[in-house]
């Protein structure tokens, strides 16, 4: 799989799973200047359009080890530099521990391999889905299957 086409994977199940909830998802959306200057493009921008509310996600797929390791950290930096909530989505078996290390800390990144035959919410889809349900106020996300506590 090719990033563009983890990106695309990522935004399928986006839209199948929150659409309902007025989610718009727009592809290779340009945001300003990167922490070096350069033109930055994100690789989904979500908009909730009655709400006012914006999430820039860019996604990251390495298969085989690569390249990719060394771009994670400047990635995280960058997004973080936004301004606006953001999230770098991430799956593939070539990432080095140490990166994964580094995935795992940090408060922006979240795993996601959606299942392509139900394209349900499910543990490989957790993190993300907690991202988006942060950033949306999707708190029904958050405590699906569970009761609220009593004495």
């Amino acid at each position: 799989m090719t990033g563009h086409e983890y990106a695309e994977l990522v935004a399928r199940y986006i839209v199948r799973n929150f659409g309902v909830r007025g989610i718009e998802v727009y592809r290779e959306v340009y945001l300003g200047k990167t922490i070096i200057g350069k033109n930055r493009r994100v690789d989904m921008l979500l908009l909730d359009k009655k709400r006012d509310v914006a999430m820039a996600i860019e996604c990251k797929y390495q298969d085989s080890p690569g390249t990719t390791d060394e771009k994670i950290p400047y990635t995280l930096d960058d997004m973080q530099a936004i301004g606006m909530p953001v999230c770098v989505a991430y799956a593939g078996g070539g990432f080095s521990e140490g990166i994964l290390r580094h995935l795992a800390a940090s408060p922006i990144a979240a795993y996601c391999m959606p299942d392509t035959l139900t394209w349900e919410r499910m543990p490989k889809t957790r993190e993300l889905d907690a991202k988006l349900a942060m950033t949306f106020q999707w708190w029904d996300v958050l405590v699906q299957g569970k009761s609220p506590f009593l004495v």
